[in-house]
């Protein structure tokens, strides 16, 4: 996925990135359950209109969270699919840099 530095742009676009991916997986047992999750979780990186710091905080440690369980529930949707490899790994990519970033204004932030 390419650098963005809107990161309400770029949770967007990996969220969008997500919904592409899974619609593509097999449709069996295994891949409902991961592909709920995975998609649940990419859904919810967002921390924009917090209202105060402490909001700002809580909603920021959340993006933190989902994003790595995104990069969790891929890792899993990957070994049950190692075929969508090529797809799977920028996902896998994107959701540790997004969980760096989260994780980065927190430390900056405190």
């Amino acid at each position: 996925m390419p650098k963005e530095y809107d990161l309400e742009e770029r949770t967007e676009k990996f969220a969008k990135a997500v919904i592409q991916l899974c619609k593509k997986l097999p449709k069996n047992t295994i891949n409902i359950e991961l592909v709920s999750q995975a998609i649940r979780a990419s859904g919810s990186i967002e921390a924009n209109e917090s209202l105060s710091k402490k909001d700002f905080f809580n909603r920021i440690k959340i993006c933190r969270k989902e994003a790595k369980e995104s990069r969790y529930w891929f890792k899993l949707i990957l070994s049950a699919n190692t075929e969508f490899e090529l797809e799977t790994r920028p996902l896998i990519q994107e959701a540790t840099e997004l969980m760096n970033i989260f994780g980065a204004i927190l430390r900056k932030s405190t």
